[in-house]
């Protein structure tokens, strides 16, 4: 089984303001930290009035894009892939 959440690294910390359902003591755990993204957007050619625009018009899909939802459509094209691996076979 796997299962993610999100987490704050804090003075060598992993700080869990809850913990997930059915695990025990013991459970082994994988730890990935992740950077603050960045996008320069001028290596895109794109002014910081443009970038602007495009964030805030984009806001609004965020509360959807965001929902635990969507997270089956992270790994879409491997899944995708796959699925046509099978119907070939």
């Amino acid at each position: 089984m796997l299962a993610t959440v999100e987490r704050i690294y804090r003075n060598g910390k992993v700080e869990f303001a809850e913990l997930p359902g059915d695990l025990s003591d013991n459970t082994p755990v994988i730890v990935t930290f992740l950077t603050k993204r960045f996008v320069d957007s001028r290596k895109h050619n794109i002014s910081e009035a443009e970038a602007t625009e495009l964030r805030t018009r984009l806001m609004s899909f965020s509360e959807d894009w965001d929902s635990a939802e969507m997270e089956m459509y992270d790994d879409y094209d491997q899944i995708k892939a796959t699925l046509k691996n099978i119907a070939t076979e």
